[in-house]
């Protein structure tokens, strides 16, 4: 059995096994996520989900790096993950526990990130583009990738904002790293989204609409900073491979929604991180779409931009130029047809 295939079912296994026990113990300890204007959901739902997925994950990582044999290089990197996004979902715990200020949360996640660039050396050295040309970073690869993982961190934990939205996303833009990393041999990738993946669709079980489990800011943040830092370490270890658009498109939901609630709020004169009803997902429920229709056709959209970023690493250049050119004007007409650039609150 590939490993990747030993990790997904693993993490999957183990996350439907602990998720009923990590449902009691929020119950017990008052982790629960009370109705309010925004939210949706119409009574108290447990909210500390991202413990399960984290234990999946942790669990399938450690077990199939030793298995596989990984050398010197890839073991760095795996305790490198593995120590910042410990750090990570602590601080989602403390959030999902006592509603941590914005200024605060952004803090604790910049000093996770800064462990695993500076205390590990993961960091984006290059970029490219579908042509193929290259662009060395030097000193700003240390920068480049704080902003890129704690900019994800705070894009999958937006999303967040309907049952199994967030999970299923992440499951879908870890698959799409996934077949590009098997596209390229990079194994180490492989074995981490297949890890990812496996925990995040696992989890589905419980937090597909209705509900019985959030992720809380516990799941979303460390969703997000795995997938930050696993991106860098494939495109690092693949110079074929177009660097960071891969995942910026596989990522293209959560990074857009942020973006256009960025620009937003910006417009309406109120803080960029001051919470609205702005949001795709509040805009398709505005149209009448239930919840499960909404985040299936999310679910859509994210695995389109999945394949686009799939079809990148096997086209020219120009049909590539192309795939991004539709893309982008796709979305930019979705959003103007939808209202997301306007303040709605």
């Amino acid at each position: 059995m590939p490993e990747y295939v030993l990790a997904f079912l693993l993490a999957a296994g183990v996350v439907l096994m602990i998720t009923p026990g990590v449902i009691v113990l929020a119950a017990k300890t008052g982790a629960m996520d009370v109705p309010s204007g925004r939210k949706v959901h119409k009574k108290p739902i447990p909210r500390i989900g991202g413990i399960g997925i984290y234990t999946a994950f942790l669990i399938s990582v450690i077990t199939v790096s030793f298995i596989a044999d990984l050398d010197g290089e890839m073991l760095q990197e795996v305790t490198g993950l593995i120590v910042s996004g410990t750090l990570i979902v602590l601080i989602g715990i403390i959030d999902d526990y006592k509603n941590l200020p914005a200024k605060v949360k952004l803090l604790g996640q910049i000093f996770a990130a800064a462990v695993l660039v500076f205390g590990f050396d993961v960091r984006i050295d290059f970029i490219s583009d579908p042509f193929g040309d290259y662009f060395y970073l030097d000193r700003f690869a240390a920068p480049a990738a704080m902003f890129w993982i704690v900019g994800l961190t705070n894009t999958v934990n937006l999303i967040d904002g309907l049952d199994g939205l967030a999970a299923g996303v992440a499951t879908i833009a870890s698959v799409t790293i996934l077949l590009v990393a098997l596209q390229q041999n990079v194994i180490l990738v492989t074995v981490l989204t297949a890890a990812l993946a496996g925990a995040a669709f696992g989890f589905l079980y419980y937090n597909f609409n209705p509900a019985c489990i959030f992720m809380g800011d516990s799941g979303s943040m460390f969703l997000g900073f795995m997938l930050a830092g696993i991106s860098i370490i494939g495109a690092v270890k693949s110079a074929a491979t177009i660097a960071l658009i891969v995942p910026i498109l596989a990522l293209g939901l959560p990074i857009l929604d942020t973006a256009f609630a960025i620009i937003r709020r910006y417009r309406g004169g109120v803080p960029i991180f001051r919470p609205d009803k702005g949001h795709l997902h509040h805009r398709l429920l505005g149209l009448g779409f239930t919840q499960r229709q909404a985040v299936l056709l999310m679910y859509v959209i994210s695995a389109l931009l999945g394949l686009s970023a799939v079809a990148l690493t096997e086209v020219s250049s120009q049909i590539a130029m192309m795939i991004l050119i539709i893309v982008v004007c796709a979305i930019f007409y979705g959003a103007r047809k939808l209202g997301i650039l306007k303040m709605n609150d």
